[in-house]
C-alpha cells in the first residue's frame, strides 16, 4: 500500500494544476471538501497563468457537479417525503435551469444538481447553466485573491 501511496504522490505534485482539478472536481461532488486552498497555491506559482487555472478548476468543479446530475437521474423513486427535498424541487421548477447558477452554493449547489438529475432536466443546458455558475465563481475568487477586487 505505501508503494502505491508512493506512485500516487509523485504523479499529483508533478502537476499541480492536476491537483487543482481533482480538488475542484471532490469538492463538487457530495465528497466534503473545498477547492479554494488549491486555486489560491496554482495563482501563486511562478509560472501560472490566471486564465489556465480557472478553467482548470471550473473544468474540475463543473464535471463534480455533472457527477451530482448524473447520480440524481439514477435516484429510483421520484416520491420525496423530505421537507427539504420538497423545497429543491419546488426551487427548481420555479426558477428552471437558471437555480443551477448557485450550483457553487456551499451545502446548497450539490443537492441542486442531483435535484436536476433526478427531474431529468435537459443535460446539456444544465452543463451550460452549471458551468457558467461554476465559472464565475472562479473568476470572482481569483480576482479577489490576486487583489484585482
Amino acid at each position: 500500500m505505501s508503494e502505491l501511496y508512493q506512485q500516487w504522490s509523485v504523479f499529483f505534485t508533478n502537476d499541480p494544476l492536476l491537483v487543482l482539478f481533482f480538488s475542484g472536481f471532490l469538492s463538487a461532488t457530495l465528497l466534503p471538501g473545498s477547492s479554494e486552498l488549491s486555486l489560491y497555491a496554482a495563482l501563486n506559482l511562478e509560472n501560472s497563468r490566471l486564465l489556465s487555472v480557472i478553467a482548470i478548476a471550473t473544468l474540475g468543479n463543473t464535471l463534480g457537479g455533472m457527477t451530482n446530475y448524473y447520480l440524481g437521474v439514477f435516484l429510483p423513486n421520484r416520491t420525496l417525503k423530505q421537507n427539504k427535498g420538497l423545497q429543491l424541487e419546488a426551487w427548481i421548477q420555479r426558477y428552471g435551469y437558471w437555480a443551477l447558477l448557485m450550483s457553487w452554493v456551499p451545502i446548497v449547489g450539490d443537492p441542486l444538481c442531483v435535484a436536476a438529475g433526478w427531474l431529468r432536466m435537459n443535460s446539456w443546458l444544465c452543463l451550460l447553466a452549471i458551468g457558467v455558475g461554476k465559472g464565475c465563481r472562479y473568476v470572482f475568487l481569483a480576482m479577489l485573491f490576486k487583489g484585482l477586487m
